[in-house]
């Protein structure tokens, strides 16, 4: 097959799946997990049942892929923080701000929802990713003198993670950036 044949075909698979994801994504929010079918994901993607089962199995498939997808972005959008200009400093608080209004965002997918995305090797791994990311940065941020030093980076990424995890439960963007304000806080270098 010509190489253009070839990409449009792979162009045509990605969108349905883009399609397959989003769709079912905004239907389990406003429906519930259990209150949607794969028929009625079909009907609103545009697409045959028989399509669709080519690509998932069942819903849950197809939300654990739309997890997987989400989670990735959320790992671009960090590293690209984490990249760009100002001190290891400045770079670390734009990424842990980042990192908790994720947070906040996360908990709105109610406990059934979040019982089955929270689950598996995928969350394992970008947790695991996420972690040995901070870790470098705080290092780079000690030795620049921005980050405590008498704290090892690896308990400070733990420390920043944990912390961060209570933006899922905080009510506004100000109480988020609130909480980012004293995790970083407690991050600079105690006067001797």
């Amino acid at each position: 097959m010509p190489k253009l044949w070839n990409e449009t075909i792979e162009e045509h698979r990605r969108a349905v799946r883009d399609t397959v994801l989003e769709t079912t994504a905004v239907l389990v929010t406003e429906r519930g997990l259990r209150s949607v079918t794969m028929s009625k994901i079909a009907e609103e993607s545009g697409i045959g049942r028989a399509t669709l089962y080519k690509y998932f199995p069942d819903v849950e498939s197809i939300m654990t892929a739309w997890h997987e997808q989400r989670i990735a972005g959320h790992l671009k959008e960090l590293a690209e923080l984490r990249g760009g200009p100002g001190s290891a400093g400045e770079r670390l608080s734009a990424v842990l701000e980042a990192y908790a209004f994720i947070q906040q965002r996360r908990h709105g997918h109610g406990p059934e929802l979040g019982a089955l995305l929270h689950q598996g090797d995928h969350v394992v791994g970008a947790e695991q990713h996420l972690h040995h990311f901070l870790r470098e940065l705080l290092a780079e941020g000690a030795q620049a003198g921005d980050i405590r030093a008498d704290v090892s980076p690896d308990e400070l990424a733990t420390y920043c993670l944990h912390a961060l995890a209570a933006a899922g439960v905080l009510p506004s963007k100000a109480a988020v950036r609130r909480l980012v304000t004293v995790t970083v806080t407690g991050l600079r270098p105690t006067p001797e």
